[in-house]
């Protein structure tokens, strides 16, 4: 929680700011008609930036709650924990410039297709309505619904606007605090009792199952993102195929357990499907598309 507070705080209180400010209502016009563009560059943005699934949640958590779409959210969700700027350095030194690159294609593949497929499913409730109605979600709608209208960027001059942001800090930083808590409980307990070399049995080897047991047995166990570089690399010298070693990073980083726990408590059990679908599909493509470009 130390560790990752200098990245999450940021989120945190721009969460707040966008409450207090009124700027969750400029976003909100500002997509309205415009989702394609939106969706590219959350996509685009996502995969650029230095930020990882659990430290943009703060984020994340509040535009929906202040009534932004899903559509370009989910994009932003998805692509930004594949790679960023150190990631893609560190990738290329360590496996190649051809999974650095090809990381960073699928971050944003990845983002604007969920990203896509959340405006066609927009016609049912619970893609206008993501958030849970209960528990830790409730508690951060209430926290962004006030009768400030307008915005205002210099929030400190407005009594109300202060305690919004205020309450709004609070609130955010208790779910981001349990949320995160639970999370990183999970991810200690399993690096603790899992062994580097209990996968390579699994994906140790090239077969037609490589792919997809890279995703499904490799991603819940998804270590830290830069430890699981120089896992992979013992992998791919024990035989493992460059698209499970792909599929097994790409879908390490967006469907990791403690990731999915993170999110799990604000939102909708159908959105959180939707997301772990849109990853899962999203991984084992772009594990199939970079095995056929190595080969080929």
């Amino acid at each position: 929680m130390v560790d990752v507070a200098p990245l999450v705080l940021p989120g945190v209180i721009i969460t707040a700011w966008v409450s207090a400010s009124g700027a969750s209502e400029n976003i909100k016009k500002a997509l309205e008609g415009k989702q394609i563009l939106a969706i590219g560059t959350a996509s685009l943005v996502g995969a650029v930036t230095p930020v990882c699934g659990v430290t943009v949640l703060p984020l994340m958590a509040g535009l929906l709650a202040t009534g932004v779409p899903l559509a370009p959210v989910m994009a932003f969700w998805l692509s930004s924990p594949v790679t960023d700027p150190a990631m893609f350095a560190v990738t290329a030194a360590t496996l190649g410039y051809g999974f650095a690159i090809g990381k960073t294609l699928a971050a944003f593949f990845i983002g604007f297709s969920g990203g896509l497929a959340s405006i066609s499913l927009y016609k049912y409730a619970w893609v206008k309505f993501p958030l849970r109605d209960d528990g830790f979600a409730s508690m951060l709608s209430r926290s962004s619904c006030s009768e400030i209208s307008g915005f205002q960027v210099a929030i400190w001059k407005h009594e109300s606007r202060r305690q919004q942001f205020i309450k709004e800090l609070w609130v955010i930083s208790k779910l981001i605090f349990i949320v995160l808590g639970v999370a990183f409980s999970a991810e200690f307990w399993m690096q603790h009792f899992l062994e580097e070399e209990a996968l390579s049995k699994f994906v140790g080897r090239e077969s037609a199952w490589a792919i997809p047991l890279a995703v499904f047995v490799g991603s819940p166990a998804y270590l830290d993102g830069y430890a699981a570089l120089p896992l992979v690399r013992g992998l791919m010298d024990h035989g493992m195929s460059p698209g499970a070693a792909m599929a097994f990073l790409v879908s390490g980083s967006v469907v990791s357990i403690w990731g999915a726990m993170a999110i799990f408590p604000i939102l909708r059990l159908k959105v959180f499907s939707l997301y772990m679908v849109l990853a899962i599909a999203g991984s084992l493509a772009t594990g199939y598309v970079f095995e056929a470009a190595v080969l080929y």
